[in-house]
């Protein structure tokens, strides 16, 4: 896969789609399959690590309960104002829609790529709501028809971990086997077993990236094991919201999920419904 990294101030430029397409998206197949559109993997800055405290057991605690330091919106330069340092804890205060606020919302991500690590954090989420994790996270741009630019969202090139109110939100009864329920990889495979804290109670979900295995624990469980950039994870992928026929870009971003580097942001999800985050460390394992 050919992927075209520019830097912000080339991104605007809209005629850069014209020569930023996929090769092999373009090459002919048995059967016939929607055309990946032209996109654009966003570069910006990062922050340093160097900049934030290790804890005792080696972690780099990017969120202390103070600081939103290294935290901004995805796709933007700021912090959106809908999220706020409240008790000690990073919220979003949501519509209670259980949609993505467009003013002064939207997920977010800690400005830093990991590659190889170990991420640790604590959750809470409003009756019936729903949120997520991300990881490996790419910013992607694509063109309009009017010749614009927009971001697609996080999720297109980054895996879930669900975080969910399973008694009341109905996402926990769709997808299969309860694939949408808490920290599991979200549509693709169930956290088993399902040991999540009812909503308003703090859980910790803990994900491990190591060379391509991915674990997920809940509440200090092991829930989930799976293996990215191999044909099993191809094969999720087709089975899943984001396969070839469903969503082009999405499959092709996702697999090869992080990109040539392997690496890439966390992220938080505004999905519209209050949520709360404590404690978030990340320990690199390279």
């Amino acid at each position: 896969m050919k992927k075209i990294l520019l830097g912000l101030s080339c991104c605007l430029a809209a005629g850069m789609f014209a020569s930023c397409g996929n090769k092999q998206a373009e090459m002919p197949k048995e059967a016939e399959l929607p055309k990946v559109p032209e996109y654009i993997v966003v570069e910006k800055p990062q922050v340093s690590l160097e900049d934030f405290a290790k804890d005792k057991d080696g972690y780099y605690v990017i969120f202390d309960g103070t600081s939103t330091q290294g935290w901004r919106g995805y796709g933007k330069d700021a912090l959106p104002g809908k999220w706020v340092v409240e008790d000690n804890c990073l919220k979003f205060s949501g519509t209670g829609t259980g949609e993505a606020q467009e003013q002064d919302g939207g997920d977010i991500i800690f400005a830093h790529k990991f590659k190889n690590f170990e991420m640790s954090i604590d959750w809470k989420i409003s009756e019936g709501g729903n949120s997520g994790i991300f990881y490996l996270a790419q910013e992607v741009q694509t063109a309009k028809e009017d010749g614009t630019v927009q971001f697609e969202p996080i999720y297109i090139s980054a895996p879930e971990a669900q975080i969910l109110d399973n008694e009341k939100h109905p996402d926990a009864k769709l997808g299969e086997k309860g694939n949408r329920q808490s920290t599991s990889l979200y549509d693709m495979i169930p956290a088993v077993p399902q040991n999540a804290k009812p909503a308003g109670e703090w859980n910790n979900t803990t994900i491990m990236v190591y060379q391509g295995t991915v674990v997920h624990y809940q509440n200090g469980e092991k829930v989930l094991e799976y293996h990215l950039w191999t044909p099993q994870w191809t094969e999720m992928l087709q089975k899943s919201k984001f396969s070839e026929t469903a969503w082009p870009l999405a499959f092709e971003l996702l697999n090869n999920c992080g990109g040539e580097n392997h690496e890439g942001y966390i992220g938080l999800q505004d999905h519209g419904n209050d949520v709360w985050f404590r404690d978030i460390r990340v320990k690199l394992l390279d």
